[in-house]
């Protein structure tokens, strides 16, 4: 269970307002990938609605779903950033995730004093102090929250995608390379949301 120490040793620094970082999306095949900015001050906490939050790939779909009007609730503010597949084909998976979480941080309004990141990588060319956390999904709260907006937002894209291009069962996997999907980009070839710069749909 979280307990928000690292939360509290950066508002110990004099952080006023933090935004936490994660995104969804970067393995698939097909469809965008979602980076979602959670902003928070030091009146965060967990209360009794939010300790089920966690890694969003650790909790089933229902929980997540239930978590997500939750997290918008409870916190100061949720930005969303997306970035496409012609955009991932074209700058790479790499520069379009965090296009997409510069695309999340510039979307509130409360703009943070400090970034906190989930992963290695801090975000390239960008002027806010920032924090790298490796497996921050699993360590911190506030990064655990953002993976759930990212990857709730995400999945109700892909089950959009998945009325438009019924033949490939996006509703199912949400783009990743499942055996069932691969089976059926063999099947159809690549339809209009597929990343054509992937191998496997090369």
């Amino acid at each position: 269970m979280f307990d928000l120490t690292e939360e509290k040793k950066l508002f110990s620094q004099g952080y006023k307002i933090i935004g936490a970082l994660d995104e969804a999306g970067r393995g698939p095949l097909a469809g965008p990938v979602v980076a979602a900015c959670v902003i928070f001050n030091a009146n965060v906490s967990i209360n009794n609605e939010l300790t089920k939050v966690n890694d969003s790939k650790k909790l089933t779909e229902k929980t997540r779903e239930y978590l997500f009007e939750l997290i918008k609730k409870n916190f100061i503010e949720v930005g969303i950033g997306i970035c496409d597949h012609k955009t991932i084909d074209r700058i790479n998976i790499l520069q379009a995730t965090f296009l997409a979480m510069k695309k999340a941080i510039s979307s509130v309004k409360n703009k943070p004093s400090l970034i906190i990141i989930d992963g290695s990588a801090k975000l390239p060319n960008y002027s806010t102090p920032q924090q790298a956390y490796v497996r921050g999904d699993e360590r911190l709260f506030t990064i655990a929250a953002a993976s759930i907006i990212a990857k709730v937002t995400r999945d109700r894209i892909m089950q959009e995608m998945d009325k438009l291009y019924p033949d490939y069962g996006f509703g199912r996997h949400k783009g990743y390379g499942t055996k069932f999907h691969l089976e059926k980009l063999e099947q159809h070839g690549p339809c209009a949301i597929h990343r054509l710069s992937f191998n496997k749909v090369k």
